[in-house]
């Protein structure tokens, strides 16, 4: 049974431009979801994976189940699903959703950083499939009471895990004015960093920052008048997603990730990644170029995948989301698996 990619010119170089600049249009945790909990590009996952009956499915961000759930029916009941989540909820909501489909499924509640461990040890296996979802999920977004979002006033918490570790209220708080606008520029490209560091700072010696909407009217207050106008989003918007990247370290662990693929995808396995902003894409875009120079990796595509326009139209959260695959080679004189 083939799977062959298609020859493909070799990739951009790390110094052409990347065309994409997902800081214009980052996770809006104001945005209407009107497709809750749909999986984004799933089309184009299959696609990209061309999952096989009997296939080893890694599910490294499973969320509600719904990438998942429409890899288990090509692999069928000879297949083999091992789901990643570090969020207790998406696993509930994604066992249920599972419940129906033939393969056995295995869950794990913990960061997909935790992966190459778990393989070198035995407890799971390599796979044939793997796909790494890094967006936020809509049911986390949409829940005001983690955090994320400033569409109502609610804790400032933030963490996808809310069993373990700071939340950005801690973070906030307890930080130098630094490490604020750094966080802010380099996460986000916030080119009002600075300032909003400088009132964050300035409002947290009257009393600790605390909730969502405090936050949002101390970095909103922070913008000059003229710049405040000409935003098409939320001026808080960049800074909710810089502070949540640190929260959870999500750009490390994506790092992590990345730097071991060669130890869970086994030789002939296609690996997928979805990521809804250039700090990720970047990651993604020059481990999968480093890959392929090494002559063991084929790419599926040069360039990232996007959503159509009849998907963003009724799943505005896709309107970012960015897609890339990669194939491990079995045998050096064919691109194919078995």
């Amino acid at each position: 049974m083939n799977r062959r990619f298609k020859a493909i010119s070799p990739f951009m170089s790390a110094t052409e431009p990347n065309n994409i600049n997902a800081f214009d249009a980052p996770d809006d945790p104001t945005l209407p979801n009107q497709a809750p909990h749909a999986p984004v590009l799933p089309s184009e996952v299959l696609d990209a994976l061309n999952p096989q009956p009997g296939d080893t499915y890694l599910d490294l961000t499973v969320g509600a189940g719904g990438h998942c759930a429409l890899i288990a029916r090509r692999i069928g009941e000879r297949g083999r699903i091992v789901a990643f989540d570090r969020d207790e909820t998406a696993i509930s909501l994604a066992s249920e959703r599972l419940k129906s489909v033939l393969a056995p499924v295995r869950f794990i509640h913990s960061t997909f950083d935790a992966l190459p461990g778990l393989i070198e040890s035995g407890d799971v296996p390599q796979a044939d499939v793997v796909l790494a979802d890094f967006g936020v999920s809509s049911m986390v977004l949409d829940n005001e009471r983690r955090g994320f979002s400033f569409k109502a006033d609610a804790p400032l918490d933030m963490r996808m895990d809310a069993t373990t570790g700071f939340t950005a209220a801690d973070w906030l708080n307890s930080v130098s004015e630094k490490e604020i606008a750094d966080a802010i520029y380099y996460n986000a490209d916030e080119r009002f960093s600075r300032r909003i560091a400088r009132r964050i700072i300035e409002a947290r010696r009257a009393s600790p920052i605390e909730t969502t909407g405090r936050l949002a009217a101390i970095v909103e207050s922070a913008y000059p008048p003229p710049a405040r106008r000409r935003l098409r989003i939320h001026p808080a918007t960049r800074a909710f997603q810089a502070i949540r990247i640190v929260v959870n370290d999500e750009l490390s662990q994506i790092q992590r990730l990345l730097s071991s693929i060669d130890v869970f995808l086994k030789p002939g396995g296609r690996f997928a990644c979805i990521s809804f902003h250039s700090l990720e894409d970047r990651l993604v875009k020059n481990t999968f170029k480093t890959l392929r120079q090494t002559g063991r990796y084929t790419l599926w595509k040069r360039k990232p995948v996007r959503a159509s326009e009849d998907e963003m139209a009724t799943n505005p959260r896709a309107r970012s989301a960015l897609l890339r695959a990669i194939a491990r080679i079995e045998d050096q004189s064919v691109l194919r698996r078995r």
